[in-house]
């Protein structure tokens, strides 16, 4: 799913926004296909394709986006929306994917249900602190080096996190989201590591 956002993206940059969407349809189906098909056992990946089925539906990405775009309508008005409003919104869009993702590779690989819920604890805090730093991209990001337009939520009106906590208060927040998700993964020991570094990455990013 996290591949059809990005490729999505790429697409309708380079296509038009309708083959994007028929790209994003195609790379979907494909993930069930290969869920069903190459994990086992077959218990298992029934369970996996209940995962991404209900990230990528309307509790999730689907219902996520859909308050977005309305909030997004919003124009020259007071904020519209409380913190907890706009965590809930980022935690079933990109933030659902994310979590999928790690608990998907938690299920295969057979996980206990404390590490399972160690990477969903951990998926669900580093899913807010990317949409955090995508927000603070558009405020301050170099337009190139981001590779979108950036300031397009100010002039859309939109509620983001810099608009309702300031820039320097949603930077503090980011990084004490990614201390407690590197707490979260100390279950793993050194094999988690990786995991840590790729919060990490996910606030410094520059696009």
């Amino acid at each position: 799913m996290t591949i059809c956002v990005v490729v999505g993206r790429r697409v309708t940059s380079s296509f038009n926004e309708a083959v994007a969407i028929l790209v994003g349809d195609a790379l979907l189906a494909r993930a069930f296909e290969v869920l069903a098909t190459q994990i086992t056992p077959a218990a298992v990946a029934a369970k996996c394709c209940g995962v991404l089925g209900r990230a990528a539906g309307a509790s999730a990405l689907v219902g996520g986006q859909a308050d977005d775009l309305a909030d997004g309508g919003a124009k020259d008005v007071e904020l519209n929306g409380t913190l907890t409003e706009l965590e809930a919104i980022h935690r079933r869009k990109t933030g659902a994917l994310i979590v999928a993702a790690l608990e998907l590779g938690g299920l295969a690989a057979n996980g206990s249900p404390e590490q399972l819920a160690a990477l969903t604890a951990y998926g669900r805090n580093v899913g807010l602190v990317f949409q955090i730093t995508d927000d603070l991209l558009d405020v301050a990001g170099n337009q190139e080096a981001v590779g979108k337009r950036v300031a397009k939520d100010a002039d859309r009106g939109k509620l983001t996190f810099p608009r309702l906590m300031g820039v320097e208060s949603s930077r503090r927040n980011a990084e004490k989201l990614v201390d407690e998700a590197c707490v979260m993964i100390e279950i793993f020991g050194e094999r988690g590591l990786p995991l840590g570094e790729l919060a990490r990455a996910v606030l410094t990013r520059k696009k």
